[in-house]
């Protein structure tokens, strides 16, 4: 079983995860949009086994949108960086893919609430890359 390893912006709050992901997907739903600034989230789903705080766990802090049934988020309270949450039942771990300092050697299989992507999305196999900021 291979293991990850993952962190918050400022490195004070540290993971690891056990591998593969149960599930590993893109949600475009508008709670996901706001929650992480960007047109989609990221998200790996792993049993509560699977997972493990290194240091850190006590400077986070937990979020649950009072009206969604299933909605909640976990973040740094030093530098605001989304990290782990169990899912309101607990039955899994949802881990931010952009929170891990490893490659997790699996890739998306699904992409959900598709419908309701931004009207602004634009396809990344349409636009032109750059290797770092251009001048």
């Amino acid at each position: 079983m291979a293991v990850a390893h993952g962190s918050c912006l400022c490195k004070k709050v540290t993971y690891e995860v056990d591998l593969p992901f149960e599930r590993f997907m893109y949600c475009h739903c508008t709670r996901c949009r706001k929650a992480t600034g960007s047109p989609h989230a990221a998200n790996g789903f792993v049993k509560p086994e699977a997972f493990r705080w290194l240091s850190g766990e006590n400077l986070v802090k937990r979020y649950d949108l009072p009206e969604a049934k299933r909605f909640g988020l976990q973040f740094c309270t030093n530098c605001g960086s989304k990290v782990p949450h169990p899912t309101r039942d607990g039955s899994r771990v949802v881990i931010p893919a952009g929170s891990l300092d490893e490659d997790p050697e699996s890739r998306p299989q699904a992409i959900v609430f598709w419908g309701s992507r931004a009207p602004w999305f634009t396809d990344c196999s349409e636009m032109k890359k750059f290797e770092e900021m251009p001048q």
